[in-house]
């Protein structure tokens, strides 16, 4: 029984639809696991000052980490790994030695020099910092803490790279999981003892926990890094130049967050906390439908573009870009739809007043209208990343982060001198007669950032590679159509099953919402089943097929294309 357990943990899954329902199933505990994390956060602090010193407390390691780890990331090192590790004598060793010292070495730096600057950034960064000393002092020890996390996972991320090349996605999916376990002690064990940096601990025991997990699987592949002074500077420089763009890109992004929550310091109490927990919120589908199917297309379209160009390259592409549409139009119509029932059940207890709980709903809802053009954004970018082409995500990353920036300053000023067009929002979300709704602003700006980007890098992608809508615009159409509906009929499920349940209680709620998400789903299955869809019919082949016993064998592309 061991030795069977041991043998699937490290097994590799080589299917596309089957290792990205493997990587799904464990991001959707992964995220059950977050959420408990959220609604620990919510209850003890509520949507206050606090839980705005520990968000904004990973602002400084999470731009850390994804400036510095984005080298070693498996977008990155997975061309390099697959090519050593099938032409070296030494199997990639020396190779992941050298990446790994020079690595660690650079962001054990970076990370010293941040924790001496902490106050004056925590200052540059929140201005209203200054204001609260309490804010200030919480957020620069918070931080300080928090430093050790971008190097234990930038080793992860070099170890998941490797695990990745392998095919071991069991041992790639389980990290996160450990990661929010961390997360979760530190809140309910560390806190009661140590006082707010107990918060920072958890984090940082989440952040070795990440990494511990996939010591055994880069061990067993005997590429277990040891340090060396011999950096193969010709091969880093390679690596370093083909990760600037993306290091750039990932850099835009997180400055674009920290812009934001900048932002929201200067609204009000709450504001960073509010925008942080929706987009968690709105993250459970992406992590699930669009981080898997991107996770597991990754190694595949490497391969295609290196052996076949373009052709079984654009039908990778395609294919996944159909099933990660397909999956998460229905869950941003229920999001939509939803919203109150989810907060309020996730989030709705202790400290979380029913304020908070409204403007996250209201914010999450937001959030929703751009959970489709996020999980496409995360395929077309390992899809330029697959066939080398880091700039282009680079330039939309900037464009659309700009445009994003502008949009947080031009919303929150144009709802502070211009009632109508906050009210309009107000009324539409139905928050007229709550105080705080400027904070809805920054939301909005994220999602219509989003769109931006897959905007862009669509008509970067189609320049290149040739038009995906005619290979995509069939699937589009029947499952926008089919979760429009399942939206309606979630609606009216609401509305009917108030007259039955007591809405006064977390347990009628959470039944209202259940009940009526059950009824939407099913209308999106029968709408799906109606029009015959394909995407239906293959994700039941797939879970047919039993995913966590698929065969470790070598995927043909003549008899699947996706492959």
């Amino acid at each position: 029984m061991v030795k069977r357990f041991l043998a699937f943990f490290h097994s590799d899954v080589r299917g596309l639809h089957e290792a990205a329902y493997l990587l799904g199933a464990f991001a959707f505990l992964s995220q059950v696991l977050a959420l408990l994390r959220d609604r620990l956060f919510a209850s003890s602090f509520g949507a206050g000052a606090l839980l705005d010193s520990y968000y904004a407390a990973f602002r400084i390691p999470d731009l850390i980490l994804v400036i510095g780890a984005s080298v070693v990331s498996a977008s990155i090192l997975i061309p390099f790994l697959v090519e050593r590790m099938e032409k070296t004598g030494d199997g990639g060793k020396g190779f992941v030695d050298a990446v790994f010292s020079s690595f660690f070495a650079g962001i054990v730096f970076v990370s010293v020099i941040a924790f001496l600057l902490t106050p004056f950034l925590i200052k540059l960064f929140f201005p209203t910092a200054s204001i609260s000393s309490e804010f200030f002092s919480d957020t620069v020890l918070l931080t300080r803490i928090m430093l050790l996390q971008p190097i234990l996972l930038g080793i992860s991320n070099l170890f998941g790279s490797i695990v990745q090349a392998r095919r071991r996605f069991f041992v790639y999916a389980v990290s996160p999981l450990l990661y929010n376990i961390g997360i979760i002690g530190g809140v309910a064990f560390l806190y009661p003892v140590m006082g707010i940096s107990g918060l920072a601990w958890g984090v940082v025991a989440g952040a070795f926990l990440h990494l511990a997990v996939q010591i055994p699987s880069v061990a067993s592949a005997g590429l277990l890094p040891r340090p060396t002074l011999h950096w193969r500077i010709a091969e880093l420089r390679q690596v370093v130049l083909i990760s600037l763009p993306r290091t750039a890109a990932l850099g835009a992004s997180n400055i674009v967050t920290l812009f934001l929550l900048s932002i929201a310091s200067s609204i009000g109490a709450g504001s960073i906390a509010i925008f942080t927990l929706a987009w968690n919120l709105q993250s459970v589908p992406l992590s699930i439908v669009g981080v898997s199917y991107s996770l597991a297309a990754f190694p595949t379209l490497v391969r295609l573009f290196s052996r076949n160009g373009n052709g079984e390259f654009l039908g990778a592409v395609s294919e996944s870009f159909k099933h990660i549409a397909f999956w998460s139009f229905p869950a941003a119509a229920l999001f939509i739809v939803l919203r109150a029932q989810i907060v309020r059940v996730v989030l709705g207890a202790g400290a979380f007043s029913w304020t908070d709980t409204r403007l996250t709903a209201a914010a999450l809802a937001i959030f929703a209208v751009s959970i489709v053009a996020q999980g496409i954004i995360l395929l077309f970018v390992r899809a330029h990343y697959a066939a080398g082409e880091t700039s282009r995500p680079f330039w939309a990353s900037v464009i659309s982060g700009a445009l994003t920036i502008a949009l947080g300053y031009g919303f929150v000023a144009w709802f502070a001198n211009y009632s109508s067009s906050r009210f309009f929002i107000e009324a539409l979300l139905r928050v007229t007669d709550v105080a705080g709704t400027t904070a809805l602003a920054l939301p909005l700006a994220y999602s219509l950032g989003a769109l931006a980007n897959l905007a862009l890098l669509w008509w970067m992608f189609s320049r290149r590679h040739g038009g995906l809508w005619a290979h995509v615009r069939r699937p589009l159409g029947e499952s926008f159509s089919a979760s429009v509906i399942a939206g309606a009929i979630a609606y009216a499920g609401l509305n009917f099953f108030d007259n039955f349940l007591d809405l006064q209680k977390v347990s009628g709620i959470f039944l209202q919402g259940l009940f009526a998400g059950i009824l939407g789903i099913t209308a999106w299955v029968t709408v799906l089943y109606a029009l015959k869809s394909r995407e239906l019919a293959g994700a039941w082949a797939t879970v047919h097929r039993k995913v966590w016993r698929a065969r470790p064998v070598a995927p043909d592309a003549s008899e699947n294309p996706t492959l």
